[in-house]
């Protein structure tokens, strides 16, 4: 038995994101993010395309059938945005090079008290961001 209690777990095991274009989304999660296809599954209502990052995350992009093809965003209910954590501050320095070569959009790296991010979003608006955190003392 586990040394995890009974109401803890130990990471995330997997993110989904609902996309609008699930072949336009892998594209772009390949080469913006490095991630690698695993599978694709064509179920009677979605098309799902499983990623695996080398940090071993692994990103399911979601294609629903009868969805409204509405952008993503923020204000409404539900996801934020998704932080992908960067060990030191000058990676930040170095996926700002990344985004603007692939020509990505996105916000130049903000510095607050807990540490640093860069935000960017994915072809549906689904706002991303790299995070470093500030080392504790």
């Amino acid at each position: 038995m586990s040394a995890i209690g009974q109401n803890e777990f130990v990471g995330i095991g997997h993110l989904d994101l609902s996309v609008s274009n699930v072949e336009r989304s892998a594209g772009w999660y390949e080469q913006v993010l490095g991630l690698k296809r695993l599978r694709r599954v064509d179920f009677p209502d979605r098309i799902m395309i499983v990623l695996l990052h080398s940090s071993g995350l692994i990103i399911g992009l979601n294609q629903h059938a009868g969805s409204s093809g509405e952008r993503f965003s923020e204000l409404k209910l539900g996801l934020d945005h998704v932080g992908f954590l960067v060990a030191e501050r000058e990676d930040l320095d170095q996926w700002q090079l990344r985004l603007a070569s692939l020509g990505v959009e996105h916000s130049p790296v903000a510095e607050v008290e807990a540490g640093a991010a860069l935000v960017f979003r994915d072809p549906d608006n689904i706002q991303l961001e790299f995070w470093w955190s500030r080392p504790r003392n």
